[in-house]
């Protein structure tokens, strides 16, 4: 099986254009506002959870398998998390280098990509195991707009609605007021930085730092907002595996079958661990 380090070499060889292109995808977390009020702990973290068939963080990988500029994608896993190895690809590579907290997480991913060859200005892209519908053309279509960037920058959408500011009293939540939202913004993922700046911003904020975006700002920098889409949503609420599930189905979800032949290569997964 072709390893990271086979892709870091490839990636090194002559003619390779100046500053490559990694992904990192945190998977580390539980998942813990994906379980339904009074259910149990699930067996497994939400990125392992089933969705339109496949484990929702292989529709992720998928995608990421598909961009076309990307010399490789790190999972950065909990420590004792064993699960993907029961998956194989040449694309993507994964270790239980995962923290407390996802900037931990994310750290300990540029750290391991660094340990392999990595350059610190090389771009990297960091992107949520559980923002499952992103498509490989989103990715390469935040790569072209900020590869010339002297910051980076991020997938966004506009905030559609109309947005309110809460005070809570003791009659209850009640509006304290509406925000302009003509300049709001919800912040996605990917979010695409040089490897040894993004790093340097995440150990300067810690685990204060809510995205990748956030420690960079916090830094003095302005990241680049790209339009993502409405599709690319973070699978956070118990109700957000249906919404998944439904654009999936949709697509097909024929990009992670031929990646991953639709099943584990030790054992089938265990089913839905939420519901």
């Amino acid at each position: 099986m072709l390893r990271m380090t086979d892709l870091l070499a490839a990636a090194n060889a002559p003619g390779c254009p100046q500053g490559r292109f990694w992904g990192l995808i945190p998977c580390a977390g539980v998942g813990a506002r994906a379980i339904p009020p009074g259910a149990p702990a699930p067996d497994l973290p939400k990125q392992y959870h089933l969705v339109a068939g496949q484990p929702m963080v292989l529709h992720t990988l998928a995608a990421f398998g598909g961009a076309q500029r990307l010399a490789g994608t790190l999972v950065a896993l909990a420590p004792g998390d064993t699960y993907l190895d029961g998956y194989h690809s040449p694309l993507w590579f994964h270790t239980q280098c995962g923290g407390a907290t996802r900037a931990d997480t994310v750290i300990g991913g540029l750290k391991a990509l660094l340990a392999r060859g990595a350059a610190q200005h090389d771009w990297v892209l960091v992107h949520d195991a559980a923002r499952c519908l992103v498509t490989s053309a989103q990715i390469d279509g935040l790569i072209a707009e900020c590869e010339h960037d002297s910051v980076g920058g991020l997938l966004a959408h506009k905030l559609p609605d109309t947005l309110k500011t809460a005070i809570t009293g003791p009659t209850g939540v009640r509006v304290a007021s509406t925000v302009d939202r003509s300049d709001k913004w919800l912040a996605q993922t990917p979010q695409m930085f040089r490897l040894g700046s993004l790093l340097d911003a995440l150990n300067h904020m810690g685990a204060a730092a809510t995205d990748e975006a956030s420690a960079m700002e916090a830094m003095g920098h302005r990241p680049k907002l790209i339009p993502g889409g409405a599709h690319n949503f973070k699978v956070t609420y118990p109700d957000d595996f249906a919404l998944a599930e439904a654009v999936l189905m949709q697509r097909g979800g024929s990009a992670t079958l031929e990646l991953f032949k639709g099943k584990r290569d030790n054992a089938q997964p265990v089913g839905n661990p939420f519901f």
